[in-house]
């Protein structure tokens, strides 16, 4: 198919990314650990460690999982927020030739047990404040293994017990737990220094990760990605961010800021894994709903990339402390997860002088495929063109390809798709055509320069007489007056239509009344697309990534009505 995005492509950015010049992410890894050894690699609480700590910290924590007699293909599950143990583990995991599974640390016994039976994961590396949890449902898994890990524990001896003792017994943020047999992920540590890894033969053919899909709707799948899969990403991603770091060259080692939580996939690739590749330093955020902690922590550096998500954006817009912040390094505000709504990114650009540079991805495709040049600060309103060897193609119901223009379901093909989801094949089958594109539920427009407008996703389409209404363009013409901070748009069942447009908003002006609102959607959106209820809200459902739930609002609603 001819790849029409590729003629704007910003000077210098490849059409296609070789694969091939990694044996496996293993050896990608590796050699970052080798070329940065004495840089600093992740951050937490002003605590530091070093590329050449990744590798010894890491190449011993393979060493134990060994000696536990995990064999390669066997899966880990880690169930931790951003701290340091994260990439110490996730490297360790790799590099003893296993399978990598990340999980909300936040889950419920139920959805925890349903994602380690789906995986069949023989170990799992668990935050203590999270153990309670995972005690309900042990039993009822094929976990074998269980390393349970504390914030305080690589944050130095001093430091470390005081945060330890602070969140254990200031906070009780610990719920006492009994899980036998478990052991320290410090222990763990400490034995792996004293064992040597006998290194497996690892391929780009090989899963490094199982990535499990947000589970809010249907059964959550993981999608499996192989070595070769986060190589390509990685690979096209940093080929497309090289424009702004050469229009603007930075100063000093490369500085990311991780608020984004490292078991989405999101948050794992563009933020962990790309700024390992680029020899980076991940300032680590836990709890990036604590805006002044955030604030705290990354004022102390002159950061450079900073991948978030429209919700957290907009909240950092909010503070006056963010404002007074030093932005002069900042080259890159990658959005991702959601729309980036217009009248955010207006107001970050204002603030930071660093534009949102929208991109689209989802855990089916390791992390991001398009994405908007980096060296402009232009607001698209789009997710961007196609990364180096992405396809994309607008299908109809049919999995007919759409002309120019029209909409329809965006489907990717490229080596950054996933092999499938684990042991589901029929459920593999439903969204891959004969071609080999994956069909992403989203409905879109693709335009005559390869630029693609995401309109909403499939299930979220409201039927109003007939007429589609997208609740994405809602929200936007919402969220663009401003006495609205935030806005989110379901269909509710109505007599006369078949469905009606609902919209819920968050007050930026207390003022602002309902018919103001209705009045400013009516200028600005034809008859079928106006909301016909509005409901002012404290606050609105989200997922841990900062996603705004439609699915929980149309529920809530439907279950008043029959009140």
């Amino acid at each position: 198919m001819e790849r029409i995005w590729t003629k704007n492509y910003p000077a210098g950015v490849p059409a296609d990314i070789n694969v091939e010049q990694f044996s496996s992410l293993v050896a990608l890894l590796e050699d970052s650990f080798t070329k940065y050894a004495d840089d600093k690699a992740y951050v937490l609480m002003d605590k530091a460690i070093t590329y050449g700590e990744l590798d010894t910290y890491s190449n011993a924590y393979a060493a134990y999982l060994q000696s536990l007699g995990l064999v390669k293909g066997d899966r880990v599950a880690i169930m931790m927020p951003n701290v340091l143990q994260y990439p110490v583990v996730v490297a360790g995991i790799l590099r003893a030739g296993l399978i990598a599974v990340n999980v909300n640390p936040l889950y419920t016994a139920r959805e925890l047990e349903h994602q380690l039976n789906d995986s069949g994961a023989k170990a799992i590396i668990i935050l203590e404040n999270f153990a309670a949890t995972l005690q309900e449902v042990v039993a009822r898994t094929s976990v074998e293994h269980i390393m349970v890990a504390s914030i305080g524990e690589m944050l130095g001896t001093l430091k470390g017990g005081l945060v330890n003792f602070i969140i254990r017994h200031v906070k009780k943020a610990v719920p006492a737990f009994n899980l036998p047999n478990s052991v320290s992920f410090k222990a763990a540590l400490a034995a792996g220094m004293t064992m040597k890894l006998d290194a497996p033969e690892i391929g780009l053919d090989d899963v490094a990760v199982l990535q499990y899909t947000g589970g809010t709707t249907g059964v959550s799948k993981g999608a499996v990605l192989r070595h070769s899969t986060i190589i390509a990403n990685l690979l096209s991603s940093e080929a497309w961010m090289q424009p702004a770091l050469n229009q603007k060259p930075i100063s000093g080692q490369l500085v990311t800021v991780c608020a984004l939580p490292l078991y989405h996939v999101f948050a794992f690739v563009t933020c962990s894994l790309l700024c390992m590749r680029a020899g980076g330093l991940n300032v680590l955020i836990p709890n990036p709903r604590d805006l002044d902690a955030t604030i705290k922590a990354i004022k102390k550096y002159k950061f450079h990339l900073f991948p978030a998500v429209n919700t957290l954006f907009n909240a950092l817009n909010n503070k006056a402390e963010f404002a007074e912040l030093d932005f002069s390094q900042l080259r890159i505000s990658n959005g991702g997860g959601m729309a980036v709504q217009e009248a955010v990114a207006k107001r970050w650009l204002e603030i930071t002088g660093c534009a949102i540079c929208e991109g689209y991805g989802l855990s089916e495709t390791s992390s991001g495929v398009t994405c908007n040049p980096t060296d402009t600060d232009a607001f698209t309103g789009t997710i961007g063109l196609p990364l180096p060897s992405v396809e994309i193609k607008i299908l109809d119901d049919d999995e007919k390809e759409v002309a120019l223009g029209e909409r329809g379901e965006i489907a990717i093909r490229g080596p950054q798709v996933m092999a499938g989801y684990w042991e589901r094949p029929e459920a593999t089958d439903e969204v891959m055509t004969d071609e080999g594109f994956f069909k992403s539920g989203d409905i879109g427009v693709m335009d005559e320069t390869g630029y693609v407008r995401i309109v909403d996703r499939k299930k979220d389409m409201i039927l109003v007489s007939g007429f589609n209404v997208y609740p994405n363009e809602v929200e936007s013409v919402a969220s663009n007056h401003p006495g609205v901070s935030e806005a989110a748009v379901v269909g509710v069942p109505d007599d006369s239509t078949g469905e009606a447009v609902m919209l819920f908003a968050i007050k930026q002006d207390e003022n602002l009344s309902e018919k103001e609102l209705s009045d400013f959607c009516s200028a600005n959106l034809t008859g079928y697309k106006k909301p016909k209820f509005i409901e002012f809200r404290e606050d609105l459902p989200r997922t841990n990534v900062g996603k705004i739930l439609r699915r929980e609002l149309r529920d809530e609603t439907l279950a008043n009505s029959k009140k």
